[in-house]
């Protein structure tokens, strides 16, 4: 669990934010008199109901009812958890998140940074891989679509991440703990190796987490990292992301179960598509489905597997 954020901080970080600025950058505003106006982004409406006071620092929607603080308006609009709002917002005005005492550790600091780096090199690895691309190309996947989801390759080696990541003892064990490493007799090595690479993104868009899908016959056809202080399979559906991005609150979602479902309906033009990744529909993922969307639709393979995930 997350450390408890004291409320004076809070309250210090709220009259540090401008809500006005928050909210712009995501709605276009206009003037009207003290406060400003427009369409609300938490319904359809042609005339615009929703206010924002610069003054009170609130936000109100006189059509749908929606209210609340920059906090609220984050978890609203960008499907954030409280402590993500929060921490979104110390980041803008360069604020420090305190946990109390007693709280529970954060993620190991660096964590964040080695996960996108590992992203990063798998993407370079794709580009020098011809099997590989021509993997995703039978597939029916173009190179836009591959950047636009970050897929990269891990190689068919033993510790390639491993010694270009691994420069110490300290990143090393950074690594163990973001799930990339396996251990056994003659020690770590790289847990993905000659696959496909899905980097897992969460509500901030950053990297958690990798699930792989394997070239050749051997090993499990998909592997996904482990439960890690970063990534927790109960609470992630792979391409929300990028999905909200498209369109903050969409009218429908299609649930799907693999990464490949997802990225192939998104090149042609279903930006709308979320992915179980073979773990089951908790009611953590319910409640995230429907406050990014409106209606749900899952759509599961009629073979036995998919029967029994839906």
């Amino acid at each position: 669990m997350a450390g408890r954020i004291p409320p004076e901080f809070i309250d210090q970080l709220l009259s540090r934010i401008d809500i006005v600025d928050v909210i712009e950058k995501r709605v276009p505003l206009k003037k009207a008199g003290k406060e400003y106006q427009a369409c609300c982004p938490f319904h359809t409406e042609k005339t615009p109901s929703f206010t924002v006071s610069q003054q009170k620092q609130f936000y109100h929607c006189f059509g749908c009812g929606a209210h609340g603080t920059a906090i609220g308006f984050l978890m609203n609009y960008e499907g954030f958890e409280f402590v993500d709002a929060v921490e979104e917002l110390a980041r803008l005005v360069g604020l420090e998140v305190p946990r109390e005492a007693a709280s529970a550790p954060r993620p190991a600091q660096g964590l964040y940074e080695l996960l996108a780096a590992a992203a990063a090199w798998y993407q370079e690895q794709l580009k020098q891989s011809p099997e590989a691309i021509e993997y995703l190309k039978g597939r029916g996947l173009s190179g836009e679509i591959a950047v636009q989801f970050g897929i990269g390759y891990a190689p068919g080696g033993w510790d390639g991440l491993l010694k270009k990541l691994g420069t110490d003892d300290k990143r090393v064990d950074l690594l163990k703990r973001a799930g990339m490493l396996s251990e056994g007799k003659g020690g770590v090595y790289d847990k993905f190796r000659d696959r496909i690479m899905f980097p897992i993104h969460d509500r901030r868009g950053r990297v958690i987490a990798f699930g792989g899908r394997a070239l050749g016959d051997d090993g499990p056809k998909y592997l996904n990292s482990p439960e890690t202080e970063l990534f927790h399979k109960s609470r992630e559906l792979y391409g929300l992301y990028l999905a909200r991005k498209s369109e903050a609150k969409l009218d429908c979602i299609l649930v799907v179960e693999g990464y490949m479902d997802v990225v192939a309906l998104a090149q042609f033009g279903f930006k709308n598509v979320v992915a179980t990744s073979g773990t089951a529909t908790t009611s953590k993922k319910v409640e995230l489905l429907f406050r990014s969307g409106e209606t749900i639709i899952f759509c599961f393979v009629g073979v036995k597997a998919g029967r029994e995930t839906a």
